[in-house]
């Protein structure tokens, strides 16, 4: 086993909160259960590049039950949990190679660490993985069975790399399952990104005009949050169908630049770049508050932002304050990273359940089928979705109706109408 960890001494406060998580996580020990007997990984490395958290830990032990020899690095250098990585490293025996508040070199140090172990499969957020492999370490492809991918910039690249006709491997992207992006990107993202920005800040909200950066899933989860603690939300949006939904949501829907002039925060969660853009700088309010909680930090420009500073100075943990020439301030959160798990833990546990859940059976989808997949990004099959809402029902103490041999005859047939 090797690993890179800030301080192994830190392993007993990780695994309490390992053992915390995995309370809440019923679905994926049910996983865990099942691989544990069958053990279909045996013989197969698994290099996986995800938040180190205590939720992730459950899913790459659940993996190693299943007879993985799992590598792991962190998906962005703000995201680590050093306590947990250290005890997977000492008490699980995972490979893990992760550092709260990496620099760039170490985070890529880390990235070609876990493919030095020459994997299989490997298990992307955000696809750095597979860029690298793409970019830099093509001579290892023709060993990789295929890739999973947890979030929507992940699947935006990989789609992107696909229509290009590059990418080498199929990927299944488990962004795309029900039980995954209804769930995980809007209850999880919509819980978590304010848990950061108050953990940042210890400001409230209430009374507050809060703006939302894009009305997809995240979006959606996050305006739904702010506006059930009392602030004011507007919605920016590019795509006309999404701004009309935002609209009948009952939310205010405005251009950036017009509703930046009003904002006392405003959070990205768009999978995009420049998002927050220098002309938006130039018309924000004395202390307005910013945030990101898309995958990447290219959604606010702050090499823009430095440019308009005459200091910059931390105000808080994560929170940096930005003094223009004119004098006002704006703060910026998690350096532009994703403040949900730069400030604060990322999402609970609970949700973290089915997405990992798909991570687990995503990884044995690709083991089983990788030889006949083509080389695209796939779905997992609807059967696996409506096993995991299934047993979290279960889990939950929820009972649903079933249809009766009458109601699917109806269901399967076109002869009978109107009465």
């Amino acid at each position: 086993m090797t690993y890179d960890v800030k301080n192994i001494e830190l392993a007993p406060e990780g695994k309490k909160k390992i053992e915390w998580a995995a309370k809440d996580m019923p679905v994926l020990a049910t996983v865990a259960k099942d691989f544990e007997t069958r053990r279909p990984f045996t013989g197969v490395t698994l290099a996986a590049c995800l938040h180190v958290t205590a939720e992730t830990a459950n899913l790459v032990i659940t993996l190693k039950k299943g007879g993985a020899e799992v590598f792991l690095c962190a998906s962005n250098p703000l995201s680590t949990q050093d306590d947990v990585a250290a005890s997977l490293a000492k008490d699980f025996g995972i490979n893990v190679f992760a550092i709260k508040g990496e620099d760039n070199a170490t985070y890529f140090k880390h990235i070609n660490a876990v493919l030095d172990a020459k994997p299989q499969i490997v298990m992307d957020d955000g696809a750095d993985l597979v860029s690298e492999l793409h970019k830099n370490r093509p001579d290892q492809i023709k060993d990789i069975f295929g890739s999973t991918e947890e979030t929507t910039t992940g699947v935006i690249r990989l789609e992107a790399l696909a229509k290009s006709g590059n990418l080498k491997f199929p990927v299944v992207g488990v962004n795309e399952s029900k039980t995954k992006h209804m769930f995980d990107n809007r209850y999880g993202t919509g819980q978590s990104t304010l848990d950061g920005i108050i953990r940042a800040t210890n400001r409230l909200l209430a009374g507050q005009t809060f703006v939302v950066a894009g009305f997809g899933w995240c979006g959606k989860g996050l305006a739904m949050r702010a506006r059930g603690m009392g602030a004011h939300v507007v919605v920016t949006e590019i795509d006309p169908v999404k701004a009309l939904e935002a609209n009948m949501e009952g939310f205010e829907v405005l251009p950036m630049l017009e509703a930046a002039k009003k904002a006392d925060f405003i959070c990205t969660v768009t999978g995009n770049k420049n998002v927050i853009d220098e002309k938006h700088f130039e018309v924000m309010k004395d202390g307005a508050v910013i945030s990101n909680s898309g995958h990447f930090d290219a959604e606010i420009n702050l090499p823009a932002l430095k440019k308009l500073s005459k200091n910059i100075s931390m105000a808080r943990p994560y929170n940096e304050e930005y003094e223009l020439a004119d004098g006002r301030k704006i703060y910026v959160l998690a350096e532009g990273r994703l403040v949900n798990l730069g400030s604060a833990e990322g999402h609970p546990s609970s949700v973290m359940d089915m997405s990992f859940a798909n991570q687990s059976f995503a990884a044995e989808y690709i083991l089983e089928n990788y030889k006949t997949l083509e080389k695209k990004v796939h779905t997992l099959p609807t059967d696996i979705d409506d096993k995991i809402a299934s047993l979290k029902l279960e889990a939950l103490g929820i009972a649903i109706d079933v249809l009766t041999p009458e109601q699917k005859k109806y269901l399967e047939s076109w002869e009978e109408g109107t009465n």
